[in-house]
């Protein structure tokens, strides 16, 4: 969407999102997913559904509001308010669950200062596979630039992926349909739990560069029906709140929500298509050798 549009809408900085991400994580018991920690933080931020619905200019699946979210959690973590897990969980640190109200001023502050310390000393190393927000601020971009080779291979390759994801992943007998006129259904497998229990589960996946919405949760669910008690909706996209409300509603069949951060957070648990590779950090203090 041009930035026009957002300019009207009028969505809020990322700075002033440091507040609403601290409080619900408070909120929610001092631990919470991005998904919970974004939902609530729509609710304290007054976030509508037009403004959670903008999609970023860059690359990568999320919204723009995603995307300053982001920023928010990386800027309280490093102020040191927050830590995250290798599962994608946030939390409070020690000086986040004794702290009650933050300045975002200086936070910003703080952490703009830390950058510009570590721009001076010519950081080399893996965490400078980077993008430039419009900010100045570095961000890790693997994620972005997977999740454009997704969406750049056929329809058929991207079904052939999630079908090795869910065998990857535990399910057995997974065949991939992808029938014109099959009310989106893609695929189907038995998920194996403890060797013991075993689930049909119908799966769609689409490579949507913007989020889905609840309509097409709503469409995939009408589908399911008289097929498989569960469902799976993976997509290089992202989730609108409504898209999630709907896929979690009671009452109706449940439909589970993969992400493209989450795919492509699996792809590289698993290995599929992605190689990790450690490399040896060396830093060059530019000062010391002024200071000579």
């Amino acid at each position: 969407m041009p930035r026009k549009a957002k300019r009207q809408i009028n969505l809020p900085t990322y700075d002033r999102l440091f507040s609403p991400v601290f409080l619900a994580i408070k909120e929610l018991g001092g631990s919470a997913t991005i998904a919970e920690i974004n939902a609530r933080a729509f609710a304290i931020a007054g976030i509508t559904d037009e403004q959670a619905e903008i999609p970023h200019e860059g690359q990568g699946a999320d919204t723009e509001i995603e995307y300053r979210l982001h920023w928010a959690r990386s800027y309280l973590k490093r102020y040191g308010l927050l830590e995250n897990s290798k599962g994608g969980v946030w939390a409070l640190t020690e000086l986040g669950r004794q702290t009650s109200k933050i300045d975002p001023g200086e936070i910003k502050r703080v952490v703009k200062r830390q950058f510009n310390e570590e721009h001076k000393k010519k950081r080399v190393g893996i965490n400078d596979v980077a993008e430039t927000s419009e900010n100045g601020e570095s961000h890790e971009n693997w994620h972005a630039v997977l999740l454009d080779v997704l969406l750049h291979i056929s329809p058929s390759s991207f079904e052939r992926l999630v079908q090795r994801l869910l065998r990857e992943s535990g399910f057995i007998q997974v065949d991939v349909t992808g029938r014109t006129g099959d009310g989106g259904i893609d695929g189907k497998g038995i998920l194996r739990m403890g060797g013991l229990l075993s689930f049909p589960i119908i799966f769609q996946c689409k490579r949507w560069k913007g989020p889905v919405g609840a309509k097409e949760i709503r469409d995939f669910r009408g589908a399911m029906v008289g097929r498989a008690d569960k469902g799976l909706f993976v997509t290089t996209g992202s989730f609108t709140l409504d898209a999630i409300k709907e896929a979690t509603r009671e009452g109706a069949p449940p439909i589970d929500t993969v992400d493209g951060d989450q795919l492509a957070d699996k792809l590289k648990e698993l290995g599929l298509g992605i190689q990790v590779e450690l490399r040896e950090v060396v830093e060059i203090d530019r000062e010391w050798f002024e200071g000579l």
